[in-house]
């Protein structure tokens, strides 16, 4: 296909694509760049008009129309509901006269789980899209571009355009082809495989624990688990990110690619978590409680997920961001990844100093933590 067939564009939404056109670039096999959740936090009022995420994908289209390739992006006014935190880049720039805000970012909205972002039915149409990247700040005065939690894959072709790569990391669960959580428990030191079954004894005492997927999740379901997100969203956040609107949106397009876990005492729901499934992963996005149960956030929000993960054949479990407290349970520190544009010369050169001495601590960091899994080390029980 040569390239004077190709359109570059801005489009107002993801909404306006055909829904397998979209999905046949990788919607099929990560959710949070799929058609239904894009097209879920659009049509629920999560992201738009009011919210600081305005939908902005960059499209690629033949000389039939077709799509041919996709960024998942929004102009942002903030920097919240991204989980790669660029607060002192912004802070600096201002320092220093200029405007970080708004800027391009390029993520699945309030998801920090990898993935793909350029979205492409080849490779060779990667630089298309990260120069319509590139061309929409400079046209629009943005200050930067940033694509955040980009799977692994994908990593070089970002540097190849010349963007700047960022590390963190966060706890994954991986599965070693266990055929049972005892299974997994084996590959543990003995103490600490007998705090795993203690606390999840503790946690389900009492308790009926129930999973939900597709149609037999009921729209009192959604009632109950809204209050759940709403106390977890209101402590982390201030402001929960995704409307009532959007679990139900949620429900309805993509059902049999979510697991609602629930925690019931007697018939009062008390607790839930939500997980969505991928054909390399599941993963784990939201808790919340209405009462305090000792270990059940660590049983419905990582134990439930590695049970699920086993019965399904997943290779891993994303249970989100942060909690150093996962590493007790069998979670893994993992690399993750970001790419990001900055227009002003000298402004790139200073955050790119920042991410060269960056690296050197986060991999410091991993070493350090990877010592420090609960799994048997050479002469241990």
């Amino acid at each position: 296909m040569s390239d004077s067939s190709l359109t570059v564009r801005l489009a107002p939404s993801v909404g306006e694509f055909d829904a397998a056109e979209w999905n046949a670039l990788g919607g099929y096999r990560n959710p949070f760049v799929s058609h239904e959740f894009l097209s879920a936090m659009e049509d629920s009022g999560s992201v738009g008009e009011g919210t600081g995420w305005d939908p902005a994908p960059i499209v690629v289209t033949d000389a039939q129309g077709r799509l041919r390739a996709a960024l998942p992006s929004y102009a942002k006014g903030h920097s919240q509901g991204e989980y790669v935190f660029d607060h002192s880049w912004a802070d600096a720039w201002h320092r220093a006269g200029g405007r970080y805000y708004p800027k391009l970012q390029i993520a699945a909205p309030f998801t920090p789980a990898s993935g793909p972002r350029l979205l492409l039915s080849e490779p060779a149409l990667a630089p298309h899209l990260l120069k319509g990247a590139e061309t929409v700040c400079q046209q629009n005065g943005l200050s930067s571009a940033h694509a955040t939690f980009i799977e692994e894959d994908q990593v070089a072709l970002f540097e190849d355009a010349g963007w700047l790569i960022r590390n963190d990391i966060q706890f994954h669960w991986l599965n070693r082809d266990y055929a049972s959580f005892d299974d997994f428990l084996g590959e543990l030191a003995s103490r600490k495989r007998k705090n795993l079954r203690k606390e999840r004894a503790a946690a389900q005492d009492g308790l009926r624990i129930e999973r939900l997927s597709g149609g037999d999740i009921k729209p009192h379901h959604w009632d109950a688990f809204w209050i759940f997100y709403q106390d977890t969203g209101a402590r982390k956040w201030g402001t929960p990110y995704l409307t009532r609107a959007a679990f139900d949106l949620l429900g309805e397009r993509m059902g049999d690619r979510i697991v609602l876990i629930l925690a019931f005492d007697g018939e009062e729901p008390i607790a839930g978590a939500l997980n969505f499934i991928g054909r390399e992963a599941l993963y784990g996005r939201y808790w919340g409680c209405t009462r305090d149960v000792k270990f059940l956030h660590f049983e419905l929000c990582y134990y439930q997920a590695i049970d699920i993960a086993i019965e399904l054949g997943l290779p891993r479990v994303e249970a989100g961001a942060q909690g150093g407290h996962k590493l007790a349970r069998g979670y893994e520190p993992v690399k993750t990844w970001s790419a990001h544009w900055i227009a002003d010369p000298g402004f790139r050169a200073a955050v790119a100093d920042f991410l060269e001495r960056e690296r050197a601590g986060v991999a410091s960091d991993q070493l350090f933590l990877g010592d420090r899994t609960p799994f048997r080390k050479a002469g241990e029980d």
